[in-house]
Order: C-alpha cells, then sequence, then structure tokens
C-alpha cells in the first residue's frame, strides 16, 4: 500500500510518502541534500517493505512540505526534533529512522539530542563532525576524470548562487559522477532518469543557506556515547564526500554502533550495491525493531 501526504508536526507540515503496511513500524526516510526531496530513493528502498513500513519525508521546507517554515528554523537542530515529532504525529512509539548524506547528518543529531527516542539509527554515508568536509576542496582538485573535473568543482561553488529549481537541478547532474565509486559509471544516467520521473522538488533556498554555513555545522562526536539505541554507520570505501573514516568512528564510539563499509560504493551504495545495501539494512532492522 502507498499513500502520501502531509504530516502536522505543530509548526509546520511535512509531506511523507508511505510505502508499506500499516501493521509494521515505521522506519523513518531522510532525504539529503540539503534541499533534495524523497524522491532521492526512488524506489531503490521499496524491497525493505517485507520488514517496515518506509515513511520517506520531505524535510522541513522541502520538497512538497510547506515552505513557509520560518527560516530561522531551517537548522539541523530544528529537523532532528522534526523527526520525533514525526513519529508522535504516526502514533508510533517504535521506529527506526535512515538517513542518507545530509539526512544522516539529521538521523546522527537525532540520535544525540534525543538518546533512545528512536529504537534504531541508521546513518548513511555521513559525518559525526563538519571537520571531515573540510578535505572536500583539496579533494576536488584531483578529481578525475580530468574531463569531469571542472565540471564538478563548478558545480559545487555555484551552490552559493543557486536559485531555482532548474538551478538546483543542473548542479545535481553536475556533481552526480562525484557522487559515485566510478565517476563513468552506466548506472548515474539510469539513476537520473528513474528520479526525474517522479518529479522531483528541489529546495534552492535551502541548499543556498547551508552550503554558506557548513551543511549544519554538524558537531556530535563527542556525544555519541550517550546514544543508547543501536546505531548502524554505513559507509561507501570510495566516498569522496564523506570519507569512511567518519563512519569508523560514528560505529567506535555509539555503545551499540555497528559498521558496514560498501566496498564497490562511493556515495551512493543504494545505487551502487543495492542487492547489499537492502540485505545489510533489512538485516539490521530485523534484529533491533521488528
Amino acid at each position: 500500500m502507498t499513500r502520501s501526504g502531509l504530516l502536522d508536526i505543530g509548526d509546520t507540515r511535512l509531506y511523507a510518502h508511505i510505502v508499506g503496511d500499516a501493521s509494521r513500524p515505521p522506519l523513518i526516510v531522510l532525504h539529503g541534500g540539503p534541499g533534495l526531496d524523497h524522491t532521492e530513493f526512488g524506489t531503490y528502498l521499496d524491497a525493505l517493505v517485507d520488514t517496515v513500513r518506509l515513511v520517506i519525508l520531505d524535510q522541513r521546507a522541502q520538497g512538497q512540505s510547506d515552505r513557509d517554515a520560518p527560516q530561522d528554523t531551517w537548522t539541523l537542530a530544528q529537523m532532528a526534533a522534526d523527526v520525533s515529532r514525526v513519529a508522535a504525529a504516526l502514533n508510533a512509539p517504535r521506529y527506526a529512522v535512515l538517513g542518507h548524506s545530509y539526512g544522516a547528518f539529521v538521523a546522527l543529531q537525532h540520535a544525540a539530542d534525543f538518546p533512545g527516542a528512536a529504537t534504531a539509527t541508521i546513518a548513511c554515508c555521513g559525518v559525526g563532525s563538519s571537520h571531515w568536509l573540510e578535505a572536500i576542496p583539496a579533494k576536488l582538485e584531483t578529481f578525475e576524470p580530468l574531463a569531469l573535473r571542472e565540471q564538478v568543482r563548478a558545480s559545487w561553488a555555484d551552490e552559493v548562487n543557486v536559485t531555482t529549481e532548474a538551478d538546483f537541478a543542473r548542479l545535481m547532474h553536475e556533481q552526480m559522477p562525484w557522487h559515485f565509486g566510478d565517476p563513468l559509471d552506466a548506472r548515474i544516467a539510469e539513476y537520473e532518469a528513474h528520479t526525474a520521473a517522479l518529479h522531483p522538488r528541489y529546495a534552492p533556498d535551502v541548499l543556498r543557506l547551508f552550503s554558506v554555513a557548513g551543511y549544519g555545522g554538524i558537531e556530535v562526536e563527542d556525544r555519541l556515547g550517550a546514544v543508547t539505541q543501536p546505531l548502524l554507520a554505513l559507509a561507501g570505501r570510495h566516498d569522496r564526500t564523506c570519507p569512511p573514516e567518519a563512519s569508523v568512528l560514528v560505529a567506535e564510539r555509539a555503545p551499540a554502533g555497528e559498521l558496514h563499509v560498501f566496498e564497490h560504493s562511493g556515495h551512493m551504495p543504494f545505487v551502487e550495491q543495492p542487492e547489499e545495501f537492502l540485505s545489510i539494512v533489512r538485516a539490521f532492522l530485523r534484529r533491533t525493531l521488528t
């Protein structure tokens, strides 16, 4: 069963794309960006409905969520608090959280700010501290193949100037080779076509704000020792944005932390190694949530 709609979480409404049986515990899924929406995941996670009910959110002021949430609430801390509000709106005392990229920042912030609120947390291709992002400029200078280097470098630099959804879509297309372990992977075009068919709604204002503010300024590494729930850190061995060493540290510092590294992936393991991704996530959820 699939349904979509707005969830009232108090000061705003968040759009949720919900897939699966209502009798199963929810997996609240958080997209990256910031400024992307639920279509980032396409149908790549849908097979998990044999274990959970997928609740794939458009986060605050993004996607089809209400766009009038005040800008001073566009913060990592508030988006983390929104996760608990979504669980309350779903009347879900037991739930898991899965965040990818920036969504992993939100998932980790939620785990640190509200330890034990989620029954289980999955942080995919994220970091626990913004210092891990400081190496990106140097990596851009050595990115191969050379023919794509300037395209990717320019797209990162232009995030501070994005004003329209068309601008945003162009930047995502230009950056996508950076996010795959193999920048020439044929699945890049397949992924882009698949998600484009779902008509994404980009939030350029959110991307522009966060791109000049350290993408939320995640700083929770020193607080992970207080996280009580099982926490699975997922990483791509060839991730140029959020290096696997960051996930290693997250798994080490969380008392019930676990780690899985996808050896043939960059920043997009649910696309690059989909069968292994589903297998690892499903097994973790069955052990910890159901």
